[in-house]
């Protein structure tokens, strides 16, 4: 921690901190809203992400707050079970990620397929589409994706209800704004958000003109926001529902955090993530959530990414983000009330537009083959048609179709070979996701200066899952200036270096 407050570096931090504060705010009352709870309990988990995990966390960068990849899973939640289950199952959620960290189970959320997470996470982003576009009209959204993708071309044609109408317009201000400024914005000012750009014009014209739009509620203090668990919680822990609820989410935040934490180490140099301590202090996190009655937390790839490119150095930029959080709604709650809450709506259908990932499924298609896009495909159709895990489940089993063909030699032998500054690692075998794990471990252990040799003439089979990791690895290595060489490449292999 002392490395944070150094002169220069505590600038860069600060300045950052700034940027992700005002990425974080529209967001988590944003994904709150998608999530059927009052905007308050993502400010919150906000505040928790930034402040606790931030000073725990495995991957200094990362930024940690409620993720719209969750908000599926806990509308679904709220609306069957209330939301007076959501904190003793964040409670359960949190305690299983803080044993799979001290455990150092943390490397196996690596090993899920690339296929599964982005179908997952399309998935999610249809869903966030059709549910927020009724929010866009001042309306709720229904009960199923798919039922709110059926009701979508009634909202249209129900235009002529003005005050409809009029929320409407104030949606697409905040998604016009929102992309015209990332398309238009000066050099000097690129590291203002898009959406906090988009939520300011709209809360104006709302504002300026008295427009008749629902808004944002949020309480007179932040503290009155906290709800904690009812009486009864030990048998609530016990209830079967609960428990398995609390595997989904802790499985599904766990997964997106860690491949988050992974995509942020590959846009910086410095310190590399700890996985399982990522895992525990996420796990601390989700059990102050539960507590506190507010939404769960993931590692969000959106802040992260905002965090680095705005210059931060150390864990320092995390924690005093949440700090701002905490002082403006603890300061100017009036402010929030007056954002109307179409445009946070407007925020979130670009967001959901988002995760829909096209590109990445060519990438598979291309480099691949067929199998990883249909996993992809297929787990994303099952997440809108059926349910989150349930999608999650079925994109896993899909991916495992690769492992049939190599039954018999699943195993992989790895030889470590050092010669002066050169050191060469033989593969043998099949490197599956299975292996996954100790191949990462084995290749981030290696020294980061001197050439590397991958010697893959004995390898006999690597599925796309561990195709993407290497390659992941060889380009983070080459980035920082360290060589590599793939020796006996063919085939898939022959792709990590093209």
């Amino acid at each position: 921690m002392l490395k944070a407050f150094s002169g220069g570096t505590f600038s860069r931090d600060f300045v950052a901190s700034i940027v992700v504060f005002l990425v974080a705010m529209p967001l988590c009352m944003g994904i709150a809203v998608a999530s059927g709870v009052p905007p308050e309990k993502g400010l919150i988990t906000g505040i928790i992400g930034g402040i606790v995990v931030g000073l725990m966390a495995g991957s200094p960068l990362q930024v940690s707050g409620p993720a719209a990849g969750l908000a599926v899973i806990v509308f679904e939640i709220v609306r069957e079970q209330g939301l007076s289950a959501l904190g003793p199952i964040l409670i359960l959620a949190g305690a299983i990620q803080v044993v799979a960290g001290l455990l150092r189970v943390g490397g196996w959320f690596r090993a899920i397929s690339p296929a599964v997470v982005h179908g997952m996470l399309a998935g999610i982003g249809v869903l966030i589409v059709v549910g927020q576009f009724h929010v866009l009209f001042d309306d709720k959204p229904l009960s199923s994706g798919l039922h709110n993708l059926i009701a979508m071309p009634g909202q249209i044609f129900g235009l002529t209800n003005g005050d409809a109408a009029t929320a409407f317009a104030v949606g697409l201000i905040t998604i016009f704004g929102m992309l015209g400024w990332e398309k238009f914005r000066p050099a000097s000012l690129k590291l203002v958000p898009g959406a906090l750009v988009g939520v300011v014009a709209a809360t104006l014209v709302a504002f300026l003109l008295a427009l008749p739009v629902a808004r944002v509620v949020v309480p007179e203090s932040i503290v009155g926001a906290i709800t904690l668990p009812e009486g009864g919680l030990l048998a609530q822990l016990l209830n079967p529902t609960v428990i398995t609820t609390a595997v989904a989410i802790a499985f599904i935040a766990s997964a997106e955090t860690l491949l988050s934490a992974a995509a942020v180490d590959r846009m910086h140099d410095g310190v590399r993530t700890n996985y399982n301590r990522e895992l525990s202090a996420q796990g601390v996190g989700n059990l102050l959530c539960g507590f506190a009655g507010a939404l769960p937390m993931t590692g969000v790839i959106v802040r992260s990414s905002a965090n680095v490119q705005a210059g931060a150095k150390t864990r320092m930029s995390t924690i005093l983000h949440g700090i701002w959080i905490l002082g403006f709604v603890a300061l100017l709650p009036w402010l929030l009330r007056e954002i109307p809450m179409a445009a946070l709506a407007g925020i979130l259908v670009v967001t959901g537009v988002r995760l829909v990932s096209v590109d990445h499924v060519r990438h598979l298609l291309h480099r691949y083959g067929p199998l990883p896009a249909i996993v992809w495909a297929a787990t994303l159709i099952c997440v809108v048609a059926t349910d989150l895990l349930t999608g999650v489940l079925v994109g896993i089993g899909l991916s495992m179709l690769e492992l049939i063909p190599h039954l018999s030699r699943l195993r992989l032998k790895m030889e470590e070979e050092s010669r002066g500054d050169t050191h060469e690692v033989a593969l043998r075998g099949s490197a599956t996701f299975l292996n996954l794990p100790k191949l990462s471990a084995k290749l981030d252990s290696l020294p980061a200066a001197g050439l590397v040799i991958l010697n893959v003439e004995r390898l006999g089979h690597i599925d796309h899952t561990c195709a993407e990791m290497v390659r992941e690895w060889v380009d983070r290595r080459r980035g920082a200036g360290s060589p590599v060489e793939l020796f006996g490449a063919t085939g898939r292999m022959r792709q990590l270096v093209a």
